[in-house]
Protein backbone atom coordinates (compact mmCIF):
# COMPACT_ATOMS: atom_id res chain seq x y z
CA UNK A 1 0.00 0.00 0.00
CA UNK A 2 1.11 3.56 -0.63
CA UNK A 3 1.63 5.96 2.23
CA UNK A 4 -1.38 7.89 3.47
CA UNK A 5 0.20 11.13 2.28
CA UNK A 6 -0.06 9.95 -1.34
CA UNK A 7 -3.71 8.89 -1.17
CA UNK A 8 -7.01 10.69 -1.22
CA UNK A 9 -8.49 11.42 2.19
CA UNK A 10 -11.42 9.07 1.59
CA UNK A 11 -9.19 6.13 0.62
CA UNK A 12 -6.80 6.73 3.51
CA UNK A 13 -9.73 7.00 5.92
CA UNK A 14 -11.27 3.77 4.61
CA UNK A 15 -7.96 1.95 5.02
CA UNK A 16 -7.51 3.20 8.56
CA UNK A 17 -11.04 2.08 9.43
CA UNK A 18 -10.31 -1.36 7.99
CA UNK A 19 -7.11 -1.59 10.01
CA UNK A 20 -9.25 -1.11 13.12
CA UNK A 21 -11.57 -3.91 12.05
CA UNK A 22 -8.64 -6.21 11.36
CA UNK A 23 -7.09 -5.44 14.75
CA UNK A 24 -10.24 -6.81 16.36
CA UNK A 25 -10.17 -9.90 14.14
CA UNK A 26 -6.51 -10.52 14.96
CA UNK A 27 -7.22 -10.26 18.68
CA UNK A 28 -10.02 -12.81 18.34
CA UNK A 29 -7.75 -15.12 16.34
CA UNK A 30 -5.00 -14.84 18.96
CA UNK A 31 -7.47 -16.08 21.58
CA UNK A 32 -8.84 -18.90 19.40
CA UNK A 33 -7.81 -22.36 20.69
CA UNK A 34 -7.63 -23.52 17.07
CA UNK A 35 -4.94 -20.99 16.22
CA UNK A 36 -2.12 -23.52 16.44
CA UNK A 37 -3.67 -25.81 13.84
CA UNK A 38 -4.30 -22.87 11.51
CA UNK A 39 -0.70 -21.74 11.85
CA UNK A 40 0.65 -25.20 11.06
CA UNK A 41 -1.64 -25.48 8.04
CA UNK A 42 -0.45 -22.11 6.74
CA UNK A 43 3.18 -23.14 7.23
CA UNK A 44 2.66 -26.39 5.32
CA UNK A 45 0.87 -24.63 2.46
CA UNK A 46 3.58 -21.98 2.26
CA UNK A 47 6.31 -24.60 2.04
CA UNK A 48 4.47 -26.42 -0.76
CA UNK A 49 3.70 -23.21 -2.62
CA UNK A 50 7.23 -21.84 -2.38
CA UNK A 51 8.79 -25.13 -3.42
CA UNK A 52 6.62 -24.90 -6.52
CA UNK A 53 7.58 -21.29 -7.23
CA UNK A 54 11.32 -21.46 -6.56
CA UNK A 55 14.07 -22.73 -8.82
CA UNK A 56 17.29 -24.29 -7.56
CA UNK A 57 19.46 -21.70 -5.85
CA UNK A 58 16.73 -19.05 -5.62
CA UNK A 59 16.58 -16.58 -2.76
CA UNK A 60 13.25 -16.39 -0.94
CA UNK A 61 12.31 -13.39 1.18
CA UNK A 62 10.23 -14.27 4.22
CA UNK A 63 9.42 -12.27 7.37
CA UNK A 64 10.52 -12.40 10.99
CA UNK A 65 7.27 -11.98 12.94
CA UNK A 66 6.31 -8.95 14.96
CA UNK A 67 5.10 -9.63 18.52
CA UNK A 68 1.81 -11.52 18.31
CA UNK A 69 2.29 -12.60 14.69
CA UNK A 70 2.70 -16.18 13.53
CA UNK A 71 6.25 -17.53 13.34
CA UNK A 72 7.54 -18.66 9.96
CA UNK A 73 10.66 -20.37 11.27
CA UNK A 74 9.38 -23.85 10.28
CA UNK A 75 8.98 -22.56 6.71
CA UNK A 76 12.44 -21.01 6.77
CA UNK A 77 14.08 -24.18 8.09
CA UNK A 78 12.29 -26.42 5.55
CA UNK A 79 13.26 -24.29 2.58
CA UNK A 80 16.81 -23.80 3.84
CA UNK A 81 17.11 -27.59 4.07
CA UNK A 82 16.07 -27.71 0.40
CA UNK A 83 19.15 -25.64 -0.46
CA UNK A 84 17.28 -22.39 -1.02
CA UNK A 85 18.65 -19.07 0.22
CA UNK A 86 16.46 -17.39 2.85
CA UNK A 87 16.42 -13.63 3.33
CA UNK A 88 14.57 -11.47 5.84
CA UNK A 89 13.82 -7.74 5.55
CA UNK A 90 15.57 -4.98 7.39
CA UNK A 91 13.13 -2.11 7.87
CA UNK A 92 14.74 0.98 6.41
CA UNK A 93 13.81 4.63 7.15
CA UNK A 94 10.29 5.51 6.03
CA UNK A 95 10.09 6.35 2.35
CA UNK A 96 12.74 3.80 1.33
CA UNK A 97 12.50 0.26 0.00
CA UNK A 98 13.31 -2.70 2.25
CA UNK A 99 16.75 -4.28 2.40
CA UNK A 100 16.89 -8.09 2.62
CA UNK A 101 19.61 -9.85 4.60
CA UNK A 102 20.72 -13.48 4.55
CA UNK A 103 19.19 -15.69 7.23
CA UNK A 104 20.65 -19.02 8.31
CA UNK A 105 19.67 -21.28 11.23
CA UNK A 106 21.19 -19.95 14.43
CA UNK A 107 22.29 -16.64 12.93
CA UNK A 108 22.39 -13.49 15.08
CA UNK A 109 19.33 -11.23 14.88
CA UNK A 110 19.36 -7.48 15.36
CA UNK A 111 16.56 -5.21 16.53
CA UNK A 112 15.17 -2.95 13.81
CA UNK A 113 12.63 -0.17 13.43
CA UNK A 114 9.02 -0.46 14.61
CA UNK A 115 9.69 -3.59 16.68
CA UNK A 116 11.11 -5.59 13.75
CA UNK A 117 14.15 -7.88 13.77
CA UNK A 118 16.54 -8.80 10.96
CA UNK A 119 19.57 -11.04 10.51
CA UNK A 120 23.08 -9.74 10.98
CA UNK A 121 24.07 -10.95 7.52
CA UNK A 122 24.94 -9.78 4.02
CA UNK A 123 22.40 -8.14 1.72
CA UNK A 124 20.57 -10.50 -0.66
CA UNK A 125 18.38 -9.71 -3.67
CA UNK A 126 15.39 -12.07 -3.51
CA UNK A 127 13.90 -13.97 -6.43
CA UNK A 128 10.65 -14.67 -4.55
CA UNK A 129 9.11 -12.19 -2.11
CA UNK A 130 6.54 -13.31 0.47
CA UNK A 131 4.40 -10.28 1.29
CA UNK A 132 2.69 -9.99 4.69
CA UNK A 133 -0.71 -8.36 4.97
CA UNK A 134 -3.38 -7.20 7.38
CA UNK A 135 -6.21 -7.93 4.95
CA UNK A 136 -6.72 -9.03 1.35
CA UNK A 137 -9.40 -9.55 -1.26
CA UNK A 138 -9.80 -11.94 -4.18
CA UNK A 139 -8.45 -9.41 -6.65
CA UNK A 140 -5.09 -9.77 -4.93
CA UNK A 141 -5.28 -6.34 -3.31
CA UNK A 142 -3.77 -6.15 0.16
CA UNK A 143 -3.94 -3.85 3.15
CA UNK A 144 -0.59 -3.25 4.82
CA UNK A 145 0.51 -1.23 7.81
CA UNK A 146 0.56 2.01 5.82
CA UNK A 147 4.26 2.60 5.32
CA UNK A 148 4.36 1.62 1.64
CA UNK A 149 7.46 -0.51 2.13
CA UNK A 150 6.43 -3.48 0.03
CA UNK A 151 5.05 -1.34 -2.80
CA UNK A 152 8.42 0.40 -3.15
CA UNK A 153 10.32 -2.84 -2.73
CA UNK A 154 8.37 -4.80 -5.35
CA UNK A 155 8.60 -1.87 -7.77
CA UNK A 156 12.40 -2.05 -7.40
CA UNK A 157 12.40 -5.83 -8.07
CA UNK A 158 10.42 -6.21 -11.32
CA UNK A 159 11.75 -9.73 -11.96
CA UNK A 160 10.87 -11.02 -8.49
CA UNK A 161 7.86 -13.31 -8.00
CA UNK A 162 5.55 -12.06 -5.26
CA UNK A 163 3.06 -14.00 -3.15
CA UNK A 164 0.96 -12.74 -0.28
CA UNK A 165 0.38 -14.85 2.80
CA UNK A 166 -2.09 -14.71 5.65
CA UNK A 167 -5.07 -16.40 7.25
CA UNK A 168 -8.56 -16.83 5.86
CA UNK A 169 -9.99 -14.53 8.54
CA UNK A 170 -8.06 -11.69 6.89
CA UNK A 171 -10.08 -11.92 3.68
CA UNK A 172 -12.55 -9.10 3.03
CA UNK A 173 -14.91 -8.40 0.14
CA UNK A 174 -12.98 -5.43 -1.24
CA UNK A 175 -9.85 -3.60 -0.12
CA UNK A 176 -10.04 0.20 -0.54
CA UNK A 177 -7.37 1.07 -3.08
CA UNK A 178 -5.53 4.11 -4.36
CA UNK A 179 -4.08 4.79 -7.79
CA UNK A 180 -0.69 3.26 -6.95
CA UNK A 181 -1.92 0.03 -5.35
CA UNK A 182 -1.02 -3.09 -7.34
CA UNK A 183 -2.57 -6.54 -7.01
CA UNK A 184 -0.55 -9.54 -5.91
CA UNK A 185 -0.57 -12.44 -8.38
CA UNK A 186 -1.25 -15.01 -5.65
CA UNK A 187 -2.09 -15.33 -1.96
CA UNK A 188 -1.71 -18.41 0.22
CA UNK A 189 -3.76 -19.01 3.38
CA UNK A 190 -4.16 -21.95 5.72
CA UNK A 191 -7.06 -23.10 3.55
CA UNK A 192 -6.12 -22.45 -0.05
CA UNK A 193 -3.84 -21.10 -2.75
CA UNK A 194 -5.56 -18.16 -4.46
CA UNK A 195 -4.43 -17.22 -7.95
CA UNK A 196 -5.48 -13.62 -8.48
CA UNK A 197 -6.26 -11.78 -11.70
CA UNK A 198 -6.45 -8.25 -10.36
CA UNK A 199 -9.99 -7.80 -11.76
CA UNK A 200 -12.09 -9.23 -8.94
CA UNK A 201 -11.97 -12.82 -10.20
CA UNK A 202 -9.71 -15.82 -9.66
CA UNK A 203 -8.45 -18.39 -12.12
Amino acid sequence: MTSIANESWSTAHAKQALRGVMASRRAAFAADPGRGMAEKSLQHRMVRALRGMAAAGDSIALVWPLPGESALEPVMHALHADGLCIALPETTPKGHKLVFRLWQPGCAMRAGRYGTSHPDGPIVQPDVVCVPLLAFDRRGMRLGYGGGYYDRTLASLPAARAVGFGFSFQEVACIPTGRYDVALPAIVTEREWIRCRGDGRTR
